[in-house]
């Protein structure tokens, strides 16, 4: 299957497909073009400039169905699915990624839970590359198709045997911060470095950002608003954080619900400030 993807493969440098998926460290799967550059951030800071640590992208869909006005409202979806890709290998290129595979499905058919083809692909990506981390959206994605391509890679590891495992797997903030998880259940990842790789990364979706979606402000704007708000107590240690939701217990306990993992963080919240409320409302006088 492999073979059969390699014409969507895309290697910035020209080494050749086997020896570009092979010598990634981390590799970052999304569901959109652009959702990369949004979350996963730390693997490409770790990688950019290295020859000992590579990033790899995957974007499982085509793009098609994007939000578009500006210069870009009357373009066709098979136009916008050009220019995304476009754009998408401009961000390989500027990012120094090892490689890009954009397999180009529509998105219904990553939310299709009977369609098991997306998961087979990840898992010759994943022997073909055996990342040390990957990161992908967490599960608690507002945006479904997020969510769905999040479940598709925790199947997809949990189909691989142990030894083709990440050391750590990340579902990343896109469609829904990570500032409310509590501050033990937040990874945190410092971001600050390279801020004019950061800027031009995101810069290069224009279709997206002069059609409508400012995320040249808004992404940056959230690393810098986490690393100011990360601690009350503390001065800041950092210009820019990025969040994210360990999901590696989901992989190297096959049998864990994921649902109930994914829910556990959200009781653990509300635990939290139900705490905080009950402990501090006054007593009644008299």
């Amino acid at each position: 299957m492999l073979n059969e993807m390699r014409a969507k493969v895309f290697v910035p440098d020209g080494t050749p497909v086997s020896e570009a998926l092979a010598r990634t460290t981390h590799l970052a799967v999304s569901a959109h073009q652009d959702d990369i550059e949004i979350m996963a951030y730390d693997g490409i800071s770790r990688c950019f400039g290295k020859k000992d640590k590579w990033f790899t992208a995957v974007v499982l869909t085509d793009g098609s169905g994007s939000p578009r006005s500006g210069p870009y409202q009357n373009f066709t979806d098979e136009q916008m699915r050009e220019i995304r890709k476009h754009e998408q290998k401009k961000a390989a290129v500027i990012g120094d990624y090892s490689a890009l595979i954009i397999l180009e499905h529509p998105s219904s058919n990553i939310r299709d839970r009977d369609d098991h083809t997306v998961v087979s692909e990840l898992m010759e990506i994943i022997k073909a590359a055996r990342p040390q981390f990957i990161y992908t959206h967490n599960p608690a994605d507002k945006h479904m198709t997020h969510v769905a391509a999040a479940l598709r890679v925790i199947c997809a590891l949990r189909e691989l045997p142990d030894d083709l495992h990440p050391e750590k797997l990340y579902g990343c903030e896109v469609w829904r911060s990570l500032d409310w998880l509590c501050d033990e259940d937040k990874v945190v990842f410092d971001v600050s470095a390279y801020p004019n790789i950061s800027a031009a990364l995101i810069g290069v979706f224009d279709s997206q950002i002069t059609g409508g979606k400012r995320y040249d402000l808004a992404a940056p704007a959230r690393r810098t608003a986490n690393a100011t708000f990360h601690k009350y107590d503390a001065a800041d240690t950092s210009d820019a954080l990025s969040y994210a939701m360990d999901l590696t217990p989901l992989i190297t306990d096959r049998n864990l619900d994921i649902c109930g993992y994914v829910t556990s963080f959200i009781d653990r919240f509300r635990d939290n400030a139900a705490r905080s409320v009950t402990s501090l409302i006054p007593n009644r006088s008299g």
